[in-house]
């Protein structure tokens, strides 16, 4: 089953099970997750579900598309290279992902 871990930035540390399809906000907010405000529900137009991928991670990821990136320049806290927005990232079936919640999304 794919797992995603979200750390805090206060580094409290959460594992979920994920739905193979689901994107990762999807599961943050199904989950109670703290720290995605996820304000557009998925439609990529709010950047509130900003997170930090492990750089060990990253690279196995898609690569962003334009609008993505566009809309990371928007976000509350500054992007950092491997800054993604959960929404867009999709659960793989043997995803085992990690990542880091800015301090606000706000």
């Amino acid at each position: 089953m794919p797992k995603i871990t979200f750390a805090a930035a206060d580094g409290d540390t959460r594992t979920i099970e994920a739905n193979v399809g689901d994107s990762v906000m999807e599961t943050a907010v199904r989950n109670g997750v703290s720290g995605i405000v996820a304000e557009c529900g998925g439609s990529l137009s709010c950047a509130t579900c900003h997170v930090i991928v492990d750089e060990h991670d990253f690279a196995s990821l898609p690569p962003m598309e334009e609008m993505e990136d566009e809309m990371l320049w928007g976000t509350a806290v500054d992007r950092t290279g491997t800054s993604r927005l959960s929404c867009q990232i999709r659960v793989t079936e043997d995803m085992d992902l990690r990542v880091t919640l800015p301090e606000t999304q706000v």
